[in-house]
């Protein structure tokens, strides 16, 4: 690695540090699975992390994404029949999300009305709007390709999903 080439976790080095918190392998690693991959549970990140870091325990992780969202670098999501908040590294574009109904799959979705909030409710609550978090649902492409083939062919859908359970 040359003098001018920053090392591998730098940019995530440098931010830690500006928001006051500690350079770990942990919170280095967890910062780059979910920015690798968005909309990560914790459960999904230790899972991933565990190879490398064998001693990294389920509740160090989710210290880790609670200290991150705590400090500005992950935001964490709630999307309805998730099973669990996840995060993601996408931060202060008021960016929302779609997600599939079958297979909980989620993507992010821009802002559909320009800057932030992008949607205004009524002005009778007394409160001056910083945020709005939308979650669209529907069913992706390729859930729906699996429900056309078993409306088409119920027979190959049933053969495929192996043989039935013994009474």
């Amino acid at each position: 690695m040359s003098a001018n080439t920053p090392a591998p976790h730098e940019p995530w080095s440098s931010l830690l540090r500006a928001r006051g918190l500690r350079v770990t392998e942990g919170r280095l690693s967890a910062l780059d699975h979910i920015a690798a991959h968005p909309h990560s549970s914790a459960a999904a990140i230790h899972t991933a992390l565990t190879e490398q870091q064998p001693s990294l325990s389920p509740q160090s992780v989710h210290n880790i994404v609670n200290d991150l969202t705590q400090h500005g670098l992950l935001r964490r999501i709630d999307p309805p029949d998730s099973g669990s908040a996840l995060y993601e590294t996408r931060l202060h574009d008021n960016h929302h999300h779609v997600q599939c109904i079958v297979c909980h799959r989620i993507e992010d979705v821009d802002c559909a009305l320009g800057a932030a909030p992008c949607m205004l409710p009524p002005q009778t609550h007394g409160m001056r709007i910083i945020e709005a978090t939308v979650t669209f649902r529907g069913i992706c492409a390729a859930c729906e390709r699996r429900a056309e083939t078993r409306e088409a062919d119920p027979e190959a859908a049933t053969a495929a999903a192996g043989p039935a359970p013994a009474a």
